[in-house]
């Protein structure tokens, strides 16, 4: 049951993050990364078959856990927050420069944006 559960969890979380990366704002897009990067996280951990209560210590015990996938883990956790911060501040800089949030590359200059032509520059 638990199998299943995970399972389940996995594919919703990778669906979702999929379906977020495919829309056109930003924002999203961000959000689905995060989802993907956090399905995947799950997938790396439950396929390292982790015991419970049992050492990473090899030849402790009789059942011992591998550490692996456990470090894999928390590296993609440490680098999915620095990606997802780098991102958020790529985004609000294209939106800045670009004064929309679009991600198909659209340039609309703020002039054009307010007042439908652009402005003379006074002097």
């Amino acid at each position: 049951m638990t199998n299943l559960a995970i399972s389940l969890l996995i594919g919703v979380l990778s669906g979702a993050g999929v379906y977020l990366v495919l829309r056109a704002q930003t924002f999203p897009v961000v959000l689905g990364l995060t989802l993907m990067s956090y399905g995947v996280n799950l997938f790396l951990f439950t396929m390292g078959r982790l015991h419970t209560a049992a050492p990473a210590v090899v030849g402790a015990t009789e059942k011992s856990t591998d550490a692996l996938p456990q470090a894999l883990v928390l590296t993609a956790i440490v680098i999915a927050f620095a990606m997802t911060a780098f991102v958020i501040v790529l985004a609000l800089k294209a939106r800045a420069a670009m004064g929309n949030d679009h991600v198909d590359g659209t340039h609309i200059p703020r002039a054009e944006q307010t007042s439908g032509k652009q402005e003379e520059p006074r002097g």
